[in-house]
Order: structure tokens, then sequence, then C-alpha cells
């Protein structure tokens, strides 16, 4: 036998998978509450775990809100993919898009932190475009083929207008108006 190691990938452990889907509902809660700043011991105290574990998982804050905002497309992504078997395909679209605006609003202390991750990276950028795009254009392509929506627009082209209407929530009680203004833009792609 030669004397080349053989590498073999270990299973990774339950209760390892377990803190760590801890450690990002934690994150998750309390980075919303507390904004970008808040303490890794906070999200460490929260998941019920030593910060020694938050950092074998996470070894940096940008790695952290890293998977965080992976987590939060990837939940996006998994709606889409269930409102892709519902009734109405417009009310489907209609329903993802609401579900965006809805956790913007209740992540807002965590808003600035995952744009700065997200700008930050150029591969996390690609995945979170490929992945909500791709949940648009499961939504959006049901729609047309069904005949209630135009076929002149793009996944991409939503999406662009959705972080549009995002912007918007600069105002006081600006959840509503964005709600308000997807309706309407949802309304103005069905086919008269």
């Amino acid at each position: 036998m030669g004397s080349e190691s053989v590498k073999t990938s270990r299973k990774q452990r339950a209760d390892s998978i377990r803190n760590r889907e801890l450690l990002l509902e934690a994150a998750t809660q309390i980075f919303s509450a507390g904004g970008p700043q808040a303490s890794l011991e906070a999200v460490a105290r929260q998941a019920g775990v030593g910060i020694g574990t938050l950092y074998r998982h996470f070894p940096t804050r940008e790695a952290l809100f890293e998977a965080v905002y992976r987590h939060e497309v990837d939940l996006l992504g998994g709606l889409a993919e269930e409102l892709a078997h519902d009734g109405d395909p417009v009310e489907a679209l209609r329903k993802w898009l609401h579900a965006n605006v809805r956790l913007v609003a209740t992540k807002k202390g965590m808003v600035e932190g995952l744009q700065l991750v997200a700008h930050g990276s150029t591969e996390l950028k690609a995945y979170s475009f490929e992945r909500l795009t791709n949940a648009i254009g499961l939504l959006l392509d049901r729609a047309v083929a069904a005949g209630e929506i135009r076929d002149d627009i793009s996944p991409e082209d939503l999406l662009r207008t959705l972080v549009g209407i995002f912007y918007s929530q600069g105002m006081v009680e600006w959840q509503p108006t964005a709600l308000r203004l997807v309706d309407i833009f949802v309304d103005g792609l069905r086919k008269r």
C-alpha cells in the first residue's frame, strides 16, 4: 500500500447541525431586534450554546450575517416552490411578493448588516440573485402559462421592482405603502 492518505468526509454530528440551526434562528431574532451591532454573546446565549460553539460555526460576524442572509434567501426560494402548487397563479405571485415585504419589515434591524454582507461578496450576490430570480421565475412562468399575466416582463424585472419598492422603507409606516405598491404592480401585469 502507498503512503498516500485517503481523506474521508465525516458526516456532521446531529448536535452540531442542531447547534448551527439554533444559532441561525437566534442570530435572526437578535439581529432583527438589535441591528447589525447586536452582541454575538447575546446570539450564543439565545441559542443556548457557548460563544466558542458560535465561533466554531461562524468564525466572524460577517460569516454569521452571510449564513443568516443565505438562510433567508433559501426560505423565500422554498416558499416560491410551495406557492407554485397553490390555486391561482397570480395570487401565488402576489403572496410571494408580499412575503418579501413582510420579511424586510420584520428584519429592519438586520437589513443594514445583510446589505453590507451581500454587497461585499460577489459569490453571495450571484447566489441570492439566482435563487430569487429562479423563485420569481417559477411563479411568473406559471401565471404567464395560465394566460393571467403579460409575457413581456422577466423575473429580473420583477426583482428589480421589488428592490425599488424596498427603498421606500425610509418612510414611517412604509410596509402598508410597499404592500399597496406591490398590489398595484401585480394588477398592472394582468392581461386585459
